[in-house]
């Protein structure tokens, strides 16, 4: 048997490496000679930095720098350089700063949050001569439609007095003016690649703050003036830069920080496609038997361009058949998931909380590798 294993992160349990690991082991239970490639995927969330580093191999370096978190508690930050052509590649993994599973940023409400740790960053890396940034936008806390960032890089946020405005969902709801004259003039000079799997436009019934918003606290009857908010500081900023990127997808991606990096001239790529190009998918898959993928939980959205439905279709043109192991599977969504994969699988087998399923699942995924494995091997799986 050859096997491809391709799977994401399984957030807040497994690292995607760690669930290539963990399905490994469950399958040599089976096959112990199979021989099995692991390709760990992500797709611009958790996971992104780790996948574009290893795929890197020895031209890659992980750091770490100290930034403000989303609401200014300073938080220690991972980042990646990549060197290319003699120059080096950093690479923003956004959950890194504002991250939903920080508890102290969570703990406060959503209309004190900003993005400002992540222009922090960036403005180190332009110090430190960058000119190159790969940013993977998924699983923020935020939805300050990226003001943070902006602010950070020296753009000005004004209320009708000419007084300064925090650059947060709270505090724009008093912005009159906005100023590029500040702006870092090095922006100009750099190549911004965002690495999202998300095409919701900023605003409106399909944008970031109604659609996201609930499940980073914003409740359901300030959706309606979150967004107007957030409305009103895009047209304010298009404005100021010349350019209108509100409406295009991906704007509001990461509680809108896709708009503002949008606004600084960066490029939108599929975070899945340019990860499954790096860890050189087509290869793997070029002579599989089975290819296995998953994430913590699969729903509709696996099929809007997650890493489990990419590696699907990579796999569907390698004539290859492709499993999907997760930690959740929405029951919901099975009839359009079992169109793309040869079985769906879940990974508790009884009633078990939260922390239970944090705590078992390597070895749980490792028991549905086997299971999965099993049904193959007796020929049931074609």
């Amino acid at each position: 048997m050859n096997i491809v294993l391709a799977p994401d992160s399984f957030k807040g349990s497994l690292t995607a490496s760690a669930a290539c690991a963990a399905l490994e082991a469950g399958l040599r239970r089976v096959w112990p000679d199979a021989a099995i490639r692991a390709r760990p995927m992500a797709d611009g969330g958790e996971g992104t930095l780790d996948a574009l580093l290893h795929a890197s191999a020895g031209g890659a370096a992980r750091s770490r720098m100290r930034v403000p978190g989303a609401v200014g508690v300073d938080v220690e930050a991972d980042y990646g350089l990549i060197a290319a052509a003699g120059d080096s590649v950093a690479v923003i993994e956004i959950a890194q700063v504002v991250g939903i599973t920080d508890a102290v940023a969570m703990s406060v409400e959503a209309g004190a949050r900003s993005t400002t740790g992540i222009g922090v960053l960036m403005r180190a890396l332009l110090d430190r001569g960058v000119r190159d940034f790969r940013v993977g936008l998924g699983g923020s806390s935020t939805n300050d439609a990226g003001a943070g960032l902006l602010a950070a890089l020296g753009v000005s946020f004004r209320d009708a007095r000419g007084g300064p405005v925090e650059p947060t969902p709270r505090g724009l709801q008093r912005l009159a003016t906005v100023a590029v004259d500040a702006l870092d003039p090095r922006i100009a000079q750099s190549r911004i690649t965002i690495l999202s799997d998300v095409d919701n436009p900023l605003c409106g019934s399909s944008g970031a703050i109604a659609v996201f918003g609930p499940q980073k606290g914003v409740s359901a009857d300030l959706i309606t003036a979150f967004d107007a908010t957030i409305a009103r500081y895009a047209a304010l900023a298009e404005a100021a830069f010349g350019r209108h990127v509100a409406d295009e997808p991906g704007a509001g991606a990461a509680g809108g920080l896709g708009f503002a990096l949008l606004l600084l001239g960066g490029t939108r790529a599929s975070g899945a496609e340019v990860v499954a190009q790096l860890v050189l998918l087509d290869a793997a898959l070029a002579d599989a038997d089975w290819a296995i993928t998953g994430e913590g939980r699969s729903d509709a959205q696996t099929l809007r361009a997650k890493a489990p439905f990419v590696v699907a279709q990579h796999a569907r043109r390698a004539g290859v058949p492709v499993t999907l192991i997760s930690g959740a599977v929405d029951p919901a969504a099975l009839p359009a998931l079992n169109r793309h994969f040869d079985g769906c699988f879940a990974l508790p087998s009884q009633p078990a909380t939260l922390q239970e399923c944090l705590d078992h699942a390597a070895a749980w995924l490792a028991d549905r590798a086997e299971q999965a494995a099993r049904v193959r091997a007796s020929g049931c799986l074609r």
